[in-house]
């Protein structure tokens, strides 16, 4: 697997579906999906000019990032349980998953506890599907006030994971909801939130045109994922 190669197709690819929204291919980050990756993929890939990489598990995240060049920037991109808390707060610099006033609640204790403040997404489940998790539109708007108080979180966006397509042009409805949400988010928050994480493997160029400031890219960039070892816990 040419993974630098693989970088730069995906990179002209994101060049190619920015042209087409009218917007610079710079406004748009590649984040490597690097779930059930080994440390040479993420160094691999940072070799090659990644910096941004996205993890679905606290434990394997726990194990994997200390063997990592110190360079390589991690987020949580999985669902997080509230017992995790603590060590995503020690982890990442960045969680996208948050889906809940309750574990909005404990990420801004954990926070504090460590005396820090985090940059997070409210991820959004846009088209409802009971297999995901994230926000209903309604229940995010309900709850964003209130969110956007708690003093140790930073809301900087938004989150989607759309549903799977092998016709990406039929979950271009579920970007631009997203989009419209953030607007909605902005007008109750009276300041602009720069992030829509948005878009992978599959779909990830129909939502840089429907606004996506950054795509969540695994197949494409490391190939078929390997299998997860069985000693990893959740």
């Amino acid at each position: 697997m040419d993974i630098a190669a693989n970088i730069a197709s995906l990179r002209e690819r994101i060049a190619a579906a920015s042209a087409r929204a009218g917007r610079d291919p710079a406004s748009v980050t590649l984040m490597a999906v690097s779930k059930n990756q080994p440390p040479d993929a993420v160094r691999a890939a940072l070799d090659a000019g990644l910096m941004c990489f996205g993890e679905n598990r606290v434990q394997e995240a726990k194990a994997k990032i200390p063997l990592c060049p110190n360079r390589a920037q991690w987020q949580m991109i999985g669902h997080l349980q509230s017992n995790k808390c603590r060590d995503a707060v020690a982890l990442f610099s960045m969680i996208q998953s948050v889906d809940s006033l309750a574990l909005a609640l404990e990420l801004n204790q954990q926070c504090e506890k460590a005396a820090k403040t985090m940059p997070i997404l409210l991820e959004v489940n846009v088209a409802g599907e009971g297999t995901k998790f994230g926000y209903g539109p309604a229940a995010l708007l309900a709850e964003f006030g209130e969110l956007s108080k708690l003093p140790r979180l930073e809301i900087h966006g938004l989150m989607t994971i759309a549903p799977y397509t092998p016709t990406p042009e039929r979950v271009r409805p579920v970007f631009h909801r997203l989009c419209e949400l953030k607007a909605e988010c902005e007008q109750l928050l009276g300041a602009p939130l720069p992030q829509l994480s948005m878009g992978m493997s599959g779909d990830f160029e129909v939502a840089i045109e429907e606004g996506a400031t950054l795509v969540r890219i695994g197949t494409a960039l490391f190939g078929a994922r390997p299998r997860r070892a069985e000693s990893v816990a959740e």
